[in-house]
């Protein structure tokens, strides 16, 4: 009997879709568990060795590994894994694979970043609002030309946002200067500290990963300090912002308006303030939902798992703490 390989959340489809599952099949029977988990009974899953989780769709705590004693690997699409209880697997000897080498989020996390900027800018969610409600109302909007841009995280993502900004828009860049900078290049671009940046950018944008640091990073303080007439852009991380000093500042017309695809609790909840503010720009967490995105986890989850399976799975793959 082959070993099982469980798939989690492919709610779109597009995981299974890929033709990368062809060069495993010899080797592992495949199950696309089209519930969650906490649906499924123990026959469907206890006998899995293997599970590619998408993303944080899915917590994966004690509770869901005891129902699966035979699990080996985790095969955990994207670099980070916030949903995974870290100490449960290592209880288990269960390895957790990361997609770190994944390369299309590059692309499509800025396209929307830079979405939001312009749609803020130029009103263009306004200008649409206005006129699917029978209005012909004019706005007045903003160019980027020469306006700062403030980078709070110029990493990966980060670098590409600027070398965007300052070739294709013409924005002056500026990145926090953080205390622990884990980048070895300024990049050409100038680094300032974060009240700094904050009290004298026309945008700032934000790229940071979740950690004791960044939780809670822009307080209300913090957001009192952002330039009148600011807009924030977020598609970092929703817990690094505090919603109820955004809603206000927002509210209060302290800053021009916010781009979020990402909030401190998803779903965002029905009756969150911010969902009734007309210069606030919400997006259900798509930064990543692309078809490139979904392809290069299928092709990176299948790579992996053949790597393993022949013992050449690199150590610079796996989550290491």
């Amino acid at each position: 009997m082959k070993p099982l390989l469980i798939i989690l959340d492919d709610w779109e489809g597009r995981i299974q879709a890929s033709a990368c599952w062809n060069q495993v099949k010899e080797l592992v029977e495949i199950k696309f568990l089209k519930e969650p988990i906490e649906s499924a009974n123990d026959a469907q899953i206890e006998q899995a060795q293997f599970l590619m989780a998408l993303r944080e769709r899915t917590t994966l705590n004690e509770q869901v590994f005891k129902r699966m004693p035979d699990l080996k690997l985790v095969l955990q699409t994207g670099g980070h894994a916030y949903h995974i209880d870290t100490s449960a697997a290592r209880k288990q000897n269960i390895v957790i694979a990361l997609g770190r080498r994944v390369k299309a989020p590059l692309i499509s996390v800025p396209e929307l970043t830079f979405a939001f900027i312009l749609s803020l800018m130029h009103k263009v969610h306004q200008g649409n609002n206005a006129m699917h409600n029978g209005h012909w109302q004019l706005f007045t909007g903003r160019t980027l030309s020469k306006r700062r841009l403030g980078i709070l995280g110029l990493g990966r993502l980060g670098s590409r946002i600027a070398q965007v900004a300052s070739t294709a828009f013409n924005m002056e860049v500026v990145a926090w200067e953080r205390v622990a900078n884990t980048y070895d290049t300024n990049n050409g671009f100038k680094r300032l500290p974060l009240d700094e940046l904050l009290e004298t950018s026309d945008v700032v944008t934000i790229h940071l990963q979740l950690s004791k640091e960044s939780t809670g990073l822009l307080n209300k303080e913090r957001l009192e300090k952002m330039k009148a007439g600011a807009i924030l852009i977020n598609t970092s991380r929703g817990a690094i912002v505090d919603e109820n000093a955004l809603v206000d500042a927002l509210a209060k017309g302290a800053l021009a308006g916010a781009g979020l695809d990402v909030f401190a609790e998803e779903p965002l909840a029905i009756d969150s303030p911010l969902r009734k503010l007309d210069n606030v720009i919400l997006t259900p967490h798509i930064g990543w939902t692309v078809d490139e995105v979904f392809e290069e986890f299928a092709q990176i989850a299948c790579t992996q798992l053949i790597e393993y399976l022949n013992g050449s799975l690199a150590k610079s793959e796996l989550l290491s703490n």
